[in-house]
């Protein structure tokens, strides 16, 4: 292709991008990204006919300018991103603490419920955690190694099942939100009965401690996010039963954002309890301070983020002092 006809057929497209660089319009990151893309392929392409010209001197010119935008709004993306979990979820998610309250007590509840049932009838067990489970552990406690199903399978293997399975029970104890916050309900009744019997299974064969700080290594973070998430599904039933001064429409996509905004928060604390139950449950020949401090420390990390911090965070806010050094 000639110069002027390869000139002719681009240059609008780049005159409309030097006006993007020069009076900095506002586009998404991603426009940004393929408009900076097709600039280069064909800064390529004069670079390989017209090495020498005009063109490649200032599509050079072009594409640099573009570059350094790219990288500046690629860095404000990652400082937004930063800010969402230091500062914008903390400070929102402290009006919510009496829901995640509720959610607590909900799911506190129906584990004591859990477990006084299989106390009660001995097949309870079985119609909640499955005849192959209970079977399986009654074999492990044979051979004298109750924990043995969490070495069943691999750690990869286990630790991306299990992170999978977590976020996929939170998305749903979210979304069932929509029933008014009846189905968010469901699933932390369900969730509490079944951690309440499998607790119980493992006190009547007199091993509730052994089994605690086994189960309670990637329970304790698990179990945490799941009720998190549970108060987010409530948030948005909350949202929709009581609008307050809101039309109920604009109640309702205010407690979505809200509710997917808590959900967002739990992506790494799944990730984390999925890599302790993968890498670290299994090892349950550990010593037993480690199994203590790894329990402890995971309760502090939730009841810091969740709990202490928003608070702590709100206050400094009330008070008109900055959230965050510079």
């Amino acid at each position: 292709m000639r110069e002027a006809a390869f000139i002719k057929a681009n240059k609008d497209k780049w005159l409309a991008f030097e006006n993007v660089l020069q009076h900095k319009i506002n586009i998404s990151p991603d426009e940004l990204a393929d408009l900076y893309l097709e600039v280069t392929d064909h800064l390529s392409y004069a670079r390989t006919f017209y090495p020498q010209s005009n063109t490649s001197a200032y599509l050079n010119q072009l594409a640099t300018q573009s570059h350094l935008l790219l990288y500046k709004t690629k860095k404000n993306a990652s400082r937004q991103w930063f800010s969402f979990f230091i500062t914008d979820f903390p400070l929102m998610f402290h009006q919510y603490r009496g829901v995640l309250a509720v959610a607590f007590l909900v799911f506190v509840v129906f584990s004591a419920i859990g477990a006084f049932s299989a106390a009660t009838d001995a097949a309870f067990v079985r119609s909640i955690l499955g005849d192959e489970y209970v079977n399986q552990t009654l074999q492990n406690i044979d051979q004298g190694d109750p924990m043995a199903i969490y070495k069943s399978s691999g750690s990869i293997e286990m630790f991306l099942g299990i992170t999978i399975n977590n976020i996929r029970v939170a998305i749903t104890a979210f979304a069932m939100g929509m029933l008014l916050g009846i189905g968010t309900l469901y699933v932390l009744m369900k969730n509490g009965v079944m951690l309440g019997s499998f607790q119980y299974f493992f006190a009547d064969k007199d091993l509730f401690w052994e089994s605690f700080r086994t189960i309670w290594i990637h329970g304790t973070i698990e179990i945490s996010v799941i009720i998190i998430a549970g108060c987010a599904g409530l948030v948005v039933g909350n949202s929709i039963l009581f609008p307050r001064s809101y039309p109920r429409l604009q109640s309702f996509k205010r407690g979505v954002m809200d509710g997917a905004k808590i959900m967002l928060s739990t992506v790494p604390f799944f990730i984390l309890a999925g890599f302790l139950e993968g890498f670290v449950t299994r090892q349950t020949q550990m010593p037993v301070v480690l199994a203590w401090v790894i329990i402890l420390g995971s309760l502090g990390l939730i009841l810091f983020y969740f709990v202490f911090y928003p608070y702590h965070l709100n206050r400094k806010h009330s008070h008109g002092k900055p959230t965050h050094s510079t």
